[in-house]
C-alpha cells in the first residue's frame, strides 16, 4: 500500500512548494510535552516533561527556501528542571525537494519534526476539507525502517482560536524492533503506535494545533519477557500570538 497524494502531502515536515518563492514571514508557537517510561508492572517509572515556545521562520535560500524552527524550553526530569533549546533547519528548493540541514532537536518539539506539515499548499487544504470516510496510508516508522499502516479523517466543524479550521485525525500501527529512544544499547520487539490530530487554518493553510502521541511496547533485551516496556511520548503544538 503506497501513501496517497493527500496523505504524502500532510505527512511531511516541511511546508508546501509553493513556499518556495514566499516573502520572509515568522510564527510563533507553544509546545508542551511529556516522555513516560515504565516497565512490568510499574515498579520501575520515569517521567519527562516539557513546555516552552518557539518561533518558525521562512527566508530565502539561493534558489529556494530555508525554514527555520527554534524552540526555548523548560526540562522537567522527575522534578529536576533545566533550560533546555533545540533548532531544526530545513531547505526547500524551487521543485520542492527537501533537505533537513540541521536537526539539534533531541526532544523533538520543533513543528518542522512533527509528523505533520507546518503549512498546507492550496490544493492539499481543498482535498482535505473535501475529504469522506477514512483514507488508508504508510507512513515510516520514525525509529525504525518499518512501516506503520494506518488512515486519515477529515474532522469537520472545527473552530481554534476563533479561526474556521480544517481538521484531520490520524491513526498508524506497525511492529516495533529496534534501539529504544535515549536508550541505544538496549533492543525492543513489539509494537508502535501512532495518533493525532492536526488543525489548518481554513484561509492561510497554517498550522493551528498539533497533537500527536507515539506509544512503543514491547519487550527488551536485558529484561525477563514478564517484564514488557511502555513508553509513551506525547507533543502538543499551539499557534500563538507573537509577544
Amino acid at each position: 500500500m503506497k501513501p496517497v497524494p493527500l496523505a504524502a502531502a500532510l505527512l511531511v515536515l516541511v511546508f508546501a512548494r509553493e513556499l518556495a518563492a514566499a516573502a520572509p514571514t515568522e510564527e510563533t508557537y507553544t509546545v508542551s510535552g511529556s516522555d513516560n517510561f515504565s516497565i512490568g508492572s510499574g515498579e520501575i517509572r520515569s517521567r519527562i516533561s516539557y513546555r516552552g515556545r518557539q518561533t518558525l521562520s521562512t527566508s530565502p535560500h539561493g534558489a529556494g527556501t530555508r525554514l527555520r524552527a527554534y524552540v526555548t524550553y523548560t526540562r522537567d526530569d522527575a522534578g529536576a528542571r533545566s533550560a533546555a533549546t533545540g533548532e531544526y533547519v530545513t531547505d526547500l528548493s524551487p521543485s520542492g525537494e527537501t533537505l533537513a540541514t540541521a536537526d539539534h532537536d533531541p526532544d523533538n518539539l520543533t513543528v518542522l519534526d512533527q509528523p505533520f506539515a507546518a503549512q498546507l499548499d492550496r490544493q492539499t487544504l481543498h482535498d482535505l476539507g473535501h475529504l469522506h470516510g477514512a483514507l488508508p496510508f504508510d507512513f515510516p516508522s520514525p525509529f525504525t525502517r518499518s512501516s506503520l499502516h494506518g488512515y486519515l479523517q477529515h474532522i469537520a466543524g472545527t473552530k481554534v482560536a476563533g479561526r474556521n479550521a480544517v481538521g484531520v485525525r490520524f491513526e498508524a500501527a506497525g511492529p516495533m524492533h529496534g534501539s529504544i529512544p535515549d536508550r541505544p544499547g538496549l533492543t525492543l520487539t513489539g509494537t508502535i503506535a501512532m495518533r493525532g490530530t492536526a488543525f489548518y487554518d481554513s484561509v492561510s493553510a497554517i498550522l493551528l494545533a498539533l497533537d500527536t502521541t507515539v506509544t512503543v511496547s514491547g519487550n527488551v533485551s536485558n529484561r525477563s519477557r514478564k517484564d514488557p516496556v511502555r513508553i509513551v511520548y506525547s507533543r502538543t503544538i499551539r499557534r500563538a500570538p507573537p509577544r
